[in-house]
């Protein structure tokens, strides 16, 4: 269902007069900035050349207040239970948002998008592959890739994918070490931004108790993405939250990880990268 959008409009980066302070976390070089608590709004969007990435995660069916910016990323959990009344609350709310491109992905928790096992897997998909979705600048992408353009030129190369390690009974779901490394060497090599329902293991995975719940073969998988700048995923509630590693796997502009889930507390994410680092 992946298509590309238009080319992004640059927006004002908040409706209300900005707080201005520096960002919690930041590169050494000045390629990106991430914003993870920023009181009643972010800073100022950066300007030209910049692109804006708000993220967010595991909205479960309820609505949040999320700052403008030029990309939505939404890493999964749309829904409860999967319903089909469930995740029409969600897609509306996107709907209303003025980001010009917003990018979602499943997770575990959108149970009735399991191909032939439950009624409302078409009228979902056919609700996220919509014409008023389209419109509304949503791009559905499951285990595919889509482009974003810019102004400045850029193509932005985004990836994305539902899966992660089984739990609980749900959807999207691996049971074994060579299942996930089939899933994450579908993942192309120039992904510079990447969308995953679960965590890397040990990249803010730690569940109750201390358990480290993310994926190992996708952290291996990681180490090979040169050029990904941007890692956006949920999954793990308690470990909302950004990090930034300078220079991995020999990038010289540096990874951002982010984990968005919102239902337990913490605000979108703000992540503003440099278009050509």
């Amino acid at each position: 269902m992946a298509t590309s959008s238009e080319t992004l409009t640059p927006v004002a980066a908040v409706a209300v007069e900005p707080e201005e302070h520096e960002p919690r976390f930041a590169l050494s070089t000045p390629s990106a900035a991430v914003y993870d608590d920023y009181g009643k709004a972010p800073p100022s969007h950066p300007g030209e050349g910049w692109t804006r990435f708000v993220c967010i995660s595991d909205t479960h069916s309820r609505v949040y207040p999320v700052p403008p910016g030029d990309v939505l990323i939404h890493a999964g959990d749309l829904s409860s239970w999967g319903s089909f009344a469930q995740l029409e609350v969600t897609v509306k709310w996107l709907m209303e948002l003025p980001h010009p491109t917003k990018v979602v992905i499943a997770g575990n928790h959108d149970v009735h998008w399991v191909p032939r096992r439950f009624p409302d897997v078409e009228k979902a998909c056919n609700l996220m592959a919509s014409k008023a979705a389209r419109d509304a600048g949503i791009h559905y992408l499951e285990y595919e890739s889509m482009e974003i353009p810019t102004e400045s030129g850029k193509r932005w190369k985004v990836y994305g994918s539902p899966a992660a390690p089984r739990y609980v009974p749900g959807s999207f779901q691996y049971k074994t070490p060579q299942e996930a490394e089939e899933i994450y060497n579908k993942v192309p090599a120039d992904t510079e931004i990447l969308m995953t329902h679960t965590p890397p293991h040990l990249t803010l995975d730690k569940a109750r108790r201390g358990v480290r719940a993310g994926c190992p073969q996708l952290t291996e998988a990681l180490a090979e993405l040169k050029d990904c700048r941007l890692h956006v995923f949920g999954h793990i509630h308690e470990a909302h939250g950004a990090e930034v590693q300078e220079d991995p796997a020999g990038h010289t502009a540096g990874r951002v990880s982010v984990n968005a889930a919102l239902p337990w507390g913490g605000q979108a994410v703000v992540v503003d990268l440099k278009d050509f680092a």
